[in-house]
């Protein structure tokens, strides 16, 4: 049983892993040490939760009771009222009154290593490559702006959230043709995170958009053989 378990991992291992380019029958290679890793649930969940804390602009902002705009004489005199001795009226129980540890401006930003995030990357691409849902673009054919023409093209991928990833300002073409589109997130490579692919029942990638992103996602160690080499 356990030489079956190898042969089938190692079958599995030598098949080619491809994409479908949209609109067309030809499918595009994708890189296996890319899109061959195995899902870690605790990095892709910690790489996720940083890339969503990171698009927080931790602008939020509440009054305390000393920048509340309110005068800092008593209330009433001391003895004599009847009533409960009362201070200033810009405590936190009273009407109008600061608030007690509210909101202030902060930051959000939580720290992933780098290897951490690169991993985390690679699973989330891993999971799509293996459930058949990562997809190729051909950016040439929109010649112009078609919202037509994009809807046309993922009008099987429209059961579910559709994330295209584009490489930059070239493809301006392609994302005006897609960001119209109900369901349809718009993204250049370099803006694409973890959060973004986990999120995504489909991803397109345009060639060029690819290979930013796989650049990303490449072990430190095979990066840094590339360099020597």
């Amino acid at each position: 049983m356990a030489e079956t378990a190898q042969k089938s991992s190692t079958a599995k291992s030598s098949t080619a892993i491809k994409a479908t380019t949209l609109g067309k029958q030809a499918k595009s290679d994708l890189p296996k040490e890319i899109f061959s890793e195995p899902f870690h649930e605790a990095l892709v969940h910690e790489a996720a939760r940083a890339d969503l804390a990171a698009r927080r602009r931790g602008t939020h902002s509440s009054l305390t009771r000393g920048e509340v705009a309110m005068t800092t004489a008593k209330a009433w005199r001391q003895k004599g009222t009847g009533r409960a001795r009362a201070g200033a009226l810009s405590v936190p129980h009273r009407y109008g009154g600061g608030a007690a540890f509210g909101p202030k401006p902060r930051h959000y930003t939580v720290k992933v290593n780098r290897k951490a995030r690169r991993a985390a990357l690679r699973s989330a691409l891993s999971i799509h490559a293996d459930r058949g849902s990562i997809f190729g673009l051909d950016v040439a054919g929109f010649e112009a702006p078609s919202t037509k023409q994009a809807s046309d093209l993922i009008a099987d991928r429209r059961g579910g959230s559709v994330l295209i990833v584009l490489s930059g300002p070239e493809e301006a073409t392609a994302f005006k043709s897609f960001r119209n589109l109900a369901g349809v997130n718009v993204l250049a490579a370099a803006d694409c995170g973890v959060a973004d692919i986990v999120g995504a029942a489909s991803i397109v990638f345009s060639s060029d958009a690819l290979d930013a992103v796989t650049a990303r996602a490449t072990k430190i160690g095979a990066k840094a053989e590339e360099v020597a080499a």
